[in-house]
């Protein structure tokens, strides 16, 4: 089992207990996404945690794929989708990069709060992109700590090494819409509620061109 999974696990039962810190962006993020969404859509969800997120948009896609490094996370993101009856989401225990997924079958990809917690960003993202159909969306939401916080690149290391967080990467909002960009999406919305918060992003594969 990797240090990741290990972290996460410890932590599983307690961060399932904590209450969304920002809850008006949260619903306007959830609000923004099912926007994107139809009916007949296939969804994945990477990063997905405890499940509240592929939980919430479960009525309106046909099926959600949620995986998570963290055993313990998904356990508890399945026990929530029992007590709801929620039937179109398949979580397991699996890490983004043991995922294989056949090229452009996916119309939705998320990725929420998991950018930053990577090692290989640019491999995860130019693998996304070759999951989504033409016109198929990628959904983000992340921590760009290199526009606050650049000095969290001396202590995110001290942190895992103590065993304290997982690994964190410190990178800047422009540096993630350049890693975007460059596996050959275009920013169709951006929006961060303030300096300090997450920033989300819809970045949208090109439509094949007759």
């Amino acid at each position: 089992m990797s240090y990741s999974a290990k972290f996460w696990d410890k932590i599983a039962e307690s961060y399932s207990k904590q209450p969304i810190a920002d809850r008006a962006a949260y619903q306007k993020k959830l609000q923004v996404t099912r926007e994107y969404f139809k009916p007949d859509m296939e969804v994945l969800e990477f990063g997905c945690g405890t499940g509240s997120t592929a939980i919430t948009h479960a009525p309106y896609v046909k099926h959600i794929r949620a995986i998570d490094i963290s055993s313990k996370m998904i356990e508890i993101a399945q026990r929530k989708a029992d007590a709801e009856n929620i039937k179109n989401v398949t979580f397991e225990q699996l890490t983004i990069d043991e995922l294989t997924v056949s090229d452009r079958t996916l119309d939705v990809v998320l990725g929420l709060s998991i950018l930053h917690l990577l090692s290989n960003k640019e491999e995860v993202i130019a693998k996304v992109h070759k999951m989504l159909k033409p016109g198929g969306i990628f959904v983000t939401s992340t921590m760009c700590l290199g526009d606050t916080m650049n000095f969290f690149k001396v202590i995110a290391p001290i942190g895992k090494f103590l065993g304290l967080m997982p690994l964190v990467k410190v990178f800047t909002t422009k540096e993630l819409s350049n890693s975007l960009t460059d596996a050959g999406f275009a920013i169709d919305y951006h929006w961060q509620p303030s300096k300090d918060k997450a920033v989300f992003i819809v970045a949208k594969k090109a439509a094949l061109v007759d």
